[in-house]
């Protein structure tokens, strides 16, 4: 409050209904960041523990379909974000999203709400509302219902937002990374305006100040104007990957191609289905008024090319931070995020081995920290072999390289064909590779103590591929895992629990890997 016992208009309480979604998650730390107070309405809010930011904003329990738990989160609240909708849930969905709309519009009114904000979707001006695909009609009646009730309503309608987690975005990459050749829908020939996540926070962050007679809809995208193809191209260029081959077939409608986007992407048939039968409308916006409130920043709202190269990560040499990554948080509004559904960020495959040993964990770290080099790999040192003179062949680092010192490992350091990216002394060693490679790929090996007290080793090989090639060069491989990374695991304890390290004796991993040995336990 104010000396004078007036609101602070610079530090408002915002309510975020929807903030365990792909936006919502986005936008509460950025509304931390500008200095507002946040709630969040949330149906699970255990969902929203994992995030970075979750010590810093209040979690209000409760559903936008119940009006008794909206009416309790509204309390004290400036500004209302509405960012739920409720795409997958069945085919109702249009009654879902109507019935929430007018709850949480009424409650709004009811508590002194100052303004709602609203991210729908951008609509053909051309078509009549009972024209649109049953996605496009209901983003646009909810936008209306806020704009038809007491509460000044700010409505931004945006189209395809670009960043890892978007379901449109996710689309586009699988059907792009998968297909080197694709045999697709005219609707690819559809244009649109794509518009980075980051700029959709922008114009979010900055609606909550909006003056009190403001009461519209925005359109809202970025600078370019794409069809579907220039889009999947122009991923394709910057993922690093072979032109994609892209022949558009009129005979497939939009129920057919969501049955083919449903088996080419892992993105669930209920989002799938609605998303490519409005993907047959073109989006462009009409106005760009947005800016009378939210003014333009050099080079924002930004360019395609550079709201794609931030959601893959591939600006510079910005380190991939990755949900997987378990030590790290997200360092951006278009890194992928605890809460972002299974099937978002893109393919990884992944390989995990954990063994309990009845040791140390300062003795388990030992070994594993002086792994590789001359010390060895702990399985199969033929299989070692041919993989770095193969890496050596195509004009890789192979096993050359060693490692600096042969008992400790810091932030860095080169290891045969790793790289050191991440080390916790005692806990955890992350490295990653660098061999040639058509994806990414990481192995992770920790010393832990589980609930019983018992030390524990755990270790994960991730890959991320990159394209049709990269997912054949994984299952390629993946034959030999158990005998690679389980015979690694396993020879690892081992030797802790014999109280040997690799550097101690060069013979050491050798001995560990007699068949006769075995893990004490399995968790």
């Amino acid at each position: 409050m104010d000396t004078d016992g007036q609101r602070d208009v610079h530090r408002l309480h915002c309510l975020v209904a929807g903030a365990s979604g792909y936006v919502g998650g986005r936008l509460v730390p950025e509304l931390l960041e500008a200095g507002h107070q946040v709630r969040c309405l949330a149906r699970s809010p255990a969902k929203l523990r994992d995030h970075p930011w979750a010590r810093d904003a209040e979690v209000a329990p409760g559903d936008v379909t119940d009006a008794a738990s909206v009416a309790q989160a509204m309390r004290g609240i400036d500004v209302a974000y509405y960012l739920v909708h409720a795409l997958g849930s069945g085919s109702g969905f249009e009654d879902t999203d109507r019935r929430a709309a007018q709850i949480f519009a009424e409650q709004a009114h009811t508590a002194g709400v100052r303004r709602i904000v609203y991210l729908g979707g951008l609509t053909p001006r051309s078509i009549p509302e009972s024209k649109l695909s049953p996605h496009l009609r209901s983003r646009a009646e909810v936008g209306q219902i806020f704009l038809d009730h007491p509460v000044p309503a700010t409505v931004l309608r945006a189209a395809v937002v670009i960043g890892s987690g978007s379901a449109s975005f996710e689309m586009l990459r699988y059907l792009t990374e998968r297909l080197p050749v694709m045999v697709t829908p005219s609707w690819v020939h559809t244009r649109t305006q794509p518009i980075g996540v980051r700029d959709v926070l922008r114009y979010l962050v900055g609606s909550a100040t909006m003056p009190g007679e403001v009461d519209r809809a925005f359109d809202v995208g970025g600078p370019d104007v794409l069809t579907y193809r220039e889009m999947m191209r122009a991923y394709a260029s910057v993922a690093g990957l072979p032109r994609r081959l892209i022949v558009p077939v009129p005979v497939l409608t939009p129920r057919l191609s969501s049955h083919w986007v449903g088996l080419v992407t892992p993105v669930p048939a209920s989002i799938a289905r609605p998303l490519t039968e409005s993907l047959r409308h073109e989006v462009i916006c009409h106005e760009h008024d947005i800016a009378q409130y939210v003014p333009d920043l050099a080079g924002r709202p930004m360019p395609f090319d550079q709201a794609l190269a931030l959601a893959l990560r591939r600006v510079r040499e910005a380190q991939v931070v990755t949900r997987w990554s378990s030590a790290s948080v997200p360092g951006a509004p278009s890194d992928p995020l605890p809460t972002d559904p299974d099937w978002a960020g893109g393919s990884l495959y992944t390989d995990e081995r954990r063994l309990s040993v009845d040791v140390s964990p300062q003795a388990l770290w030992k070994v594993i920290e002086g792994i590789g080099g001359d010390n060895g790999w702990y399985s199969l040192p033929l299989a070692w072999a041919v993989r770095g003179w193969l890496d050596r062949f195509v004009g890789g680092v192979g096993l050359r390289r060693g490692r600096r010192d042969a008992e400790r490992l810091r932030v860095g350091d080169s290891l045969d064909f790793w790289r050191v990216e991440e080390i916790e002394p005692g806990r955890l060693l992350r490295l990653r590779a660098e061999m040639r490679l058509p994806g990414l790929a990481w192995l992770e090996m920790y010393a832990e103590t589980d609930d019983e007290g018992r030390t524990c080793y755990r270790q994960r090989a991730l890959f991320h591929p990159r394209g049709l090639l990269g997912h054949a060069y994984w299952w390629s491989v993946a034959p030999f895992h158990a005998s690679v990374f389980g015979g690694m695991a396993r020879n690892i304890t081992q030797a802790a629990a014999k109280g040997l390290s690799a550097h101690q004796s060069k013979s050491g991993p050798r001995r560990a890997r007699r068949p006769r040995l075995r893990p004490r336990a399995r968790r």
